[in-house]
C-alpha cells in the first residue's frame, strides 16, 4: 500500500529483515495537519537522511525491507496504537492542530487506515521470511529545539528494551570504528522501542535498533559513507547471533 509503505524484495537468504518507520515526511493529500510546510522537513516530522540510508543499506545486505511512507504527524508507526503520541499534538515545541482537535473516531479511523496496515504487513513479511534478525533506522535530531542546552554528542545510538543480545555485540563493534556510540542513547529502549517490543521482543527474535545523527546522513554522500560502515557491523552481528 503505498499510501502507507514500501517494501524493498531483498533476497531470501540474508537472514535479515529492515524495517525504517520514520522514513518519510509526506502528509496525504486529504489531510491538513495545519502546520507549516516547514515543519514537514523538521525532525519532528521524518527521521532525515533514514530514506535513502534504509535503501543503500538493504541493497549492500540484499535484505527485504518495510520502509514506512507516512510522516510520523500523521501517524507515528513507532509508537503503540493505543499510545496518545501515535497521533501527536505536540512534538518538540511544535504545536499539531489538526491531530489536537480530533475525537476519539477520528483518532480510531487515522489508526486503522496507516498503523494497522503497515504493522499488519511488517508481521505477514517476518512470518514469510522468517529472519535471524531484525533491524531498524532512526536517525536524531543533534539538538532538540525545546532542549537547545543539552548536548547530543552521539554519532549513533542502539537501542533495545529486555533484549540486549545485538546490542552487546553491535556497540563494540561500532567504537572499534572510532565512533562515540549511545548505549541506550539519546533514547532509551526501556521506555521507547514500540516496534522491536511489538515484532522482536515478542517473538524472541534478535534485533538491533539504530539510530544515527541526522546532520551525518542529511545528503547522498553522508548516507553512503553510513550504509557502507553500517552494512557490515549488521552483517557481523547477525552471524555472532547464530
Amino acid at each position: 500500500m503505498k499510501d502507507v509503505y514500501r517494501e524493498i524484495a531483498g533476497g531470501p537468504d540474508s537472514g535479515l529483515m529492515l524495517i525504517a518507520d520514520h522514513a518519510s515526511n509526506r502528509v496525504p493529500d486529504d489531510i491538513d495537519l495545519g502546520v507549516h510546510q516547514s515543519v514537514l522537513d523538521k525532525h519532528v516530522a521524518v527521521d532525515i537522511g533514514v530514506d535513502r540510508l534504509s535503501g543503500l543499506v538493504a541493497g549492500h545486505l540484499e535484505c527485504p525491507a518495510i520502509i514506512a511512507n507516512v510522516s510520523r504527524l500523521v501517524v507515528d508507526l513507532h509508537r503503540e496504537h493505543d499510545h496518545p503520541d501515535a497521533t501527536p499534538a505536540h512534538s518538540d515545541g511544535h504545536h499539531i492542530p489538526a491531530n489536537a482537535a480530533l475525537d476519539e473516531a477520528a483518532r480510531q479511523e487515522r489508526i486503522a487506515r496507516f498503523w494497522h496496515p503497515y504493522h499488519g504487513r511488517t508481521a505477514e513479511l517476518i512470518d514469510h521470511h522468517d529472519p535471524d534478525m531484525l533491524f531498524t533506522l532512526h536517525s536524531f535530531t543533534p539538538q532538540l529545539e525545546t532542549r537547545a542546552h543539552e548536548e547530543r554528542p552521539w554519532h549513533a545510538g542502539i537501542l533495545y528494551n529486555q533484549d540486549d543480545r545485538a546490542a552487546r555485540v553491535a556497540i563494540p563493534k561500532l567504537e572499534a570504528l572510532g565512533l562515540h556510540v549511545g548505549d541506550n542513547e539519546p533514547y532509551s529502549g526501556l521506555e521507547l522501542n514500540a516496534t522491536m517490543d511489538l515484532h522482536a521482543e515478542a517473538r524472541g527474535l534478535p534485533y538491533l535498533a539504530i539510530e544515527v545523527r541526522n546532520d551525518l546522513i542529511a545528503d547522498a554522500e553522508g548516507a553512503r559513507k553510513w550504509a557502507e560502515l553500517l552494512a557490515p557491523v549488521i552483517a557481523e552481528t547477525r552471524d555472532a547471533l547464530k
